[in-house]
């Protein structure tokens, strides 16, 4: 058992030592990390401006101004006043580019178009803050004593979810997080069949295989290819919660976020087992890189029906769907870990997957052993499955 474990190390050692020296691999790293780190910068790159430049023509509209200041949320939204002499003022700032808008006494507001969604909303509100000021005093009330009354104590708003107000940014880091576990999976095991290919086409399992044992060989080729790409899903999610904390979005994450990156990890190597063993499997078929996606295509369906539910959990991650096939292997592997960072997932629900994909896995890899040990000796043609599981019984 000792040098059964120390041989797949060994093999192991030698496929990180190699693959990871690649240019291929040191590129998609960074690149996947470039990707992922860019994605919170994004909109403040592409969020449109916070600041606004207003033009204000004739003393009515002057009045404008502070109820416009006061409406506005600080922090988002800085407003720029500019008093006019006249309208053609305006309408030439406006062609200009020097203001965004501008307000005349007559009721009326200038604009390019229409005016910024976010700024009309603000304007019309100070319009009608104004204007309804301006009326009660002219029926004679007291307008603070109508606002008094009129401010009556919004209702109170209670989540019935345990994950709060949050759902949004959960889909969002759900959404993130199936992508990356799709892509990542697909690449990490698409390596292991190509890896296997290429020693079987170029003989070189042979001179392998007459010093360790077949299985030793495959388990420690899955073994190394599955710490890289352990290794990339790390990097990814922390240049993504780097990049999160450096643009201050840190603290829009949801709570258990330290799970969700857990949970992630933990379940991208239960699918990266159980479909790099059904990979190495159905490499073991053919002796041509050619051949390759072809003789793949039954894994790349299934991986890929498996991201698509787990597509579909982040917007519906109560619905009947998403809770079934989340438990069953090995659409548990992408849908669980998405459900969990979109919604709260009963903890037993978690345990009964992780328990079915540990055993889905178990199935898998002996199965996928097994043929492998049959087929990966035979070179020329491509095999069928009929043609190896017999001997691999």
């Amino acid at each position: 058992m000792n040098s059964t474990i120390a041989n797949a190390l060994l093999v192991a050692r030698r496929e990180i030592s190699v693959r990871a020296r690649t240019r291929g691999f040191l590129v998609g790293l960074a690149l996947s990390a470039l990707l992922v780190a860019a994605l919170p910068v994004i909109p403040k790159l592409f969020g449109g401006p916070d600041s606004y430049a207003v033009g204000l023509v004739g003393a009515r509209s002057a009045a404008l101004e502070p109820a416009a200041r006061a409406l506005a949320p600080g922090e988002q939204i800085t407003l720029t006043f500019t008093r006019l002499p006249d309208e053609r003022a305006a309408h030439a700032a406006i062609t200009a580019g020097d203001l965004d808008a501008a307000v005349v006494d007559d009721g009326r507001l200038l604009a390019d178009g229409d005016p910024p969604q976010e700024l009309g909303a603000l304007l019309q509100g100070a319009h009608r803050a104004v204007q309804t000021e301006q009326r009660l005093r002219a029926a004679g009330l007291d307008p603070a004593r109508v606002t008094e009354a009129m401010r009556v104590p919004p209702l109170t708003e209670v989540s019935v979810s345990t994950a709060g107000g949050d759902s949004g940014v959960r889909a969002g880091v759900a959404m993130l997080l199936v992508l990356t576990l799709f892509f990542l999976l697909i690449s990490a095991v698409t390596q292991v069949a190509m890896g296997v290919v290429e020693e079987k086409g170029s003989r070189i399992v042979e001179l392998l295989l007459t010093s360790i044992r077949p299985g030793e060989l495959l388990g420690g080729k899955i073994l190394g290819l599955g710490a890289l790409g352990l290794l990339n899903l790390v990097v990814v999610i922390a240049a993504g919660l780097g990049s999160a904390l450096a643009t201050g979005l840190a603290g829009d994450l949801p709570d258990g976020m330290t799970g969700i990156v857990l949970g992630a990890l933990a379940w991208f190597l239960l699918g990266y087992a159980f479909f790099s063993a059904l990979a190495a499997a159905l490499g073991s078929l053919v002796s041509r890189q050619e051949e390759v996606s072809s003789v793949l295509t039954p894994m790349t369906t299934l991986l890929t029906a498996a991201y698509l539910v787990a597509f579909y959990a982040v917007t519906e991650p109560a619905g009947t769907l998403a809770r079934v096939l989340s438990l069953v292997p090995p659409f548990s592997s992408m849908v669980m870990p998405v459900r969990t960072a979109a919604a709260d997932v009963p903890v037993w629900e978690v345990g009964v997957a992780a328990l079915l994909m540990l055993l889905a896995v178990a199935v898998v890899l002996t199965a996928g052993a097994r043929i492998y040990r049959s087929a990966v000796l035979r070179t020329g043609a491509r095999l069928r499955l009929r043609d190896v599981l017999p001997a691999a019984r």
